[in-house]
């Protein structure tokens, strides 16, 4: 049965028709006769447009430095350009599983990439395409999913490399399609000393911007030249897929938008919670037919912060249906939304972990102009061994030259120790390089009270290693943080002693080492391991490793003994790995491991054959291969 309405008749009695879910039209009057007019979809489309491994650094619509895209700055005639957009991790799985759950994947357990254990879904929560679908619209996703959390069968109506919203059965379905764009992704810059003699690319590599860490050399400027052509071919398959939708009819009645999966891929960015790995560059095309869920005008250039837990909850909103209350984000497009409240929106919150067989904590917030990172782990170095980063030619000549002492302050910051507090002015500083930390004490002060804040009202589960989250939690994630609650906030707590002095948090350290429960036992070392040697002269305080009945928190133990420089730390974290029996607890000593290896005077005479690991997961597999240097 099909109803056709005027445009202008009650909205009570559409808003009963769509929840019965009737097949509704409205009459639309255009032109200067009504005897011109057409038939409009009641509910729209809506199209997601999504490239691999491209931060806004790289587009001229948004940045200076970068190249033109005719397609994407077309789609502004009658859309909206969002310089303040932001993935909530800068990796994909993680990326992607906040954008199909709109949760912070934090909460929920999706925030490890790659997988070693998938998390299930919050209890009552759908990936938000099953809403769609279970309201009549036809879902597809061309194709990639790389989601950390259980999809259920009721998400699309067709997954795969043939899946397009043309093939709905019904030409008047609504529809939302979901399409990557892989070719710039970050294997493409994997490429050979051949291919760089041999392949032209369309700017010159001596005058492309360099972002002022990297190293002024012919391959990171050819790199640089080689991924901004990846940035056209982004561009003209927008624009293809416009056309497509232009052809079929649909363009007006289709809310699309275009953006990057994470941010960029060049040394430095995805994987890391700076700007060029969080700040993705977002256009959303508002058709004529729907400009009424628009709170703004085309081609404007909404100043709102918005991040991926808001994306669900805008597809939701726009589709005019009720946004699940176990979603974190909130709708920035649709009707009911004002702008001042949207404009009044400036923060947005980071979070990153383990990236493939690479550990490190780290949470970040931006507030207007500022951004404070915090580095829990901060002896790692940005540059610690992760294998497939390394793959990229320019990525290991960066670490090449630092060995070789070539490398300025700014281009050696990132193989060297970090601080524990980080605060960027970034109208100033827009690529992170001056630290502010220590001489903005209010800001710092109340952006660090913000992220624990945030941290403790989402039950952040970074502060579980992820050997306790394997074995304890990711059977019911959201359930575990509820109970643990009070020890999150605890934990939050004692990991906070590392931003202040040694001297000022040194009893409480050792305190809650010789009597605190397990995890504030694990905190504390971690807390002590932040100091380094500065811890050295209160070495004696602390008990003996051994006498440590935890083994993860043992591991800890040994890790202070060689951050302190007590002792060679190396024959200790060899036979803590040969006798443990916990794969992932093994990843995570691999992990300190090549840190003592590679980035310390410890790791002189190491002989990978010491090592007598039963393999369980892939990511133990990455690290064995890089250290008997068959990777």
């Amino acid at each position: 049965m099909m109803i056709i309405l005027n445009r202008f008749k009650e909205k009570t009695f559409l808003s009963c028709l769509f929840l019965i879910g009737w097949p509704v039209y409205m009459l639309s009057f255009t032109g200067e006769a009504y005897g011109q007019s057409k038939i409009e979809k009641a509910k729209p489309n809506i199209v997601f447009l999504i490239s691999e491994d491209n931060s806004k650094h790289f587009m001229k619509l948004f940045d200076s430095n970068g190249v033109e895209t005719p397609n994407i700055e077309k789609m502004l005639q009658s859309g909206l350009l969002y310089p303040n957009a932001f993935s909530n991790a800068p990796v994909c799985s993680v990326a992607r599983s906040t954008l199909i759950s709109g949760t912070l994947t934090t909460r929920t357990g999706m925030y490890l990439h790659r997988k070693i254990k998938i998390a299930p879904m919050p209890e009552g929560l759908e990936m938000f395409p099953a809403y769609l679908r279970k309201a009549g619209y036809y879902t597809t996703n061309n194709y990639k999913k790389d989601y950390n959390a259980v999809e259920k069968e009721n998400v699309w109506d067709n997954s795969s490399k043939k899946a397009a919203w043309q093939n709905r059965p019904d030409k008047n379905q609504p529809f939302f399609h979901q399409e990557t764009f892989h070719e710039s992704h970050e294997s493409r810059l994997h490429f050979s000393n051949d291919v760089m003699a041999n392949h032209k690319v369309s700017d010159n590599p001596a005058q492309v911007f360099l972002f002022p860490q990297f190293p002024n050399t012919p391959l990171f400027r050819y790199t640089v030249a080689y991924h901004r052509d990846k940035i056209r071919e982004i561009d003209a398959w927008v624009g293809k897929k416009l056309e497509e939708l232009s052809d079929s009819g649909e363009l007006e009645n289709t809310f699309v938008f275009y953006f990057g999966d994470h941010g960029g891929v060049l040394p430095g960015s995805k994987g890391y919670l700076f700007e060029t790995g969080l700040n993705v560059p977002l256009v959303v095309r508002i058709p004529e037919n729907y400009k009424h869920l628009s709170p703004y005008k085309p081609k404007e250039r909404p100043q709102a912060f918005v991040s991926f837990i808001d994306f669900a909850p805008t597809v939701l909103h726009l589709a005019g249906l009720e946004v699940p209350k176990q979603m974190d984000g909130n709708p920035f497009l649709g009707s009911g939304l004002k702008r001042a409240s949207l404009e009044s929106r400036d923060e947005t919150y980071g979070h990153a972990d383990r990236f493939d067989e690479k550990y490190e904590m780290l949470r970040s917030i931006r507030k207007g102009k500022w951004k404070y990172i915090r580095s829990y782990q901060p002896y790692y170095p940005d540059g610690l061994q992760n294998n497939y980063r390394y793959k990229m030619m320019a990525f290991a000549s960066w670490r090449e030259l630092y060995k070789e002492g070539q490398l300025n302050t700014e281009q050696a910051a990132f193989f060297m120790e970090k601080p524990v507090e980080r605060l960027y002015n970034l109208e100033d500083d827009p690529y992170e390089i001056n630290n502010l930390a220590g001489e903005e004490k209010e800001i710092l002060k109340e952006l660090r009270d913000r992220l624990n804040t945030w941290m403790m009202e989402k039950n952040d589960l970074g502060f579980f290693p992820e050997n306790v989250l394997v074995n304890r939690a990711l059977n019911n994630p959201v359930g575990f943080g509820i109970k643990q609650h009070k020890k999150i906030k605890q934990l939050i707590k004692i990991s906070e002693w590392a931003t202040a002095d040694w001297a000022e948090v040194k009893d409480r350290v050792i305190e809650t080492i010789m009597h605190g429960e397990e995890m504030e036992r694990y905190w504390a070392y971690t807390v002590a391991c932040t100091f380094g040697e500065k811890v050295k002269p209160d070495y004696h305080k602390f008990p003996d490793y051994e006498s440590e009945s935890v083994p993860i928190v043992q591991l800890s133990a040994i890790t202070l003994s060689g951050r302190v420089g007590a002792n060679n730390p190396m024959p200790d974290l060899i036979e803590w790995l040969n006798q443990s029996k916990d794969p992932v607890a093994n990843l995570i000593a691999l992990n300190t491991l090549v840190y003592f290896k590679d980035h310390t005077p410890y790791g002189t005479n190491f002989n990978s054959d010491s090592l007598q690991l039963k393999v369980e997961n892939d990511e133990v597999i990455r690290r064995l291969k890089y250290l008997d240097g068959t990777w």
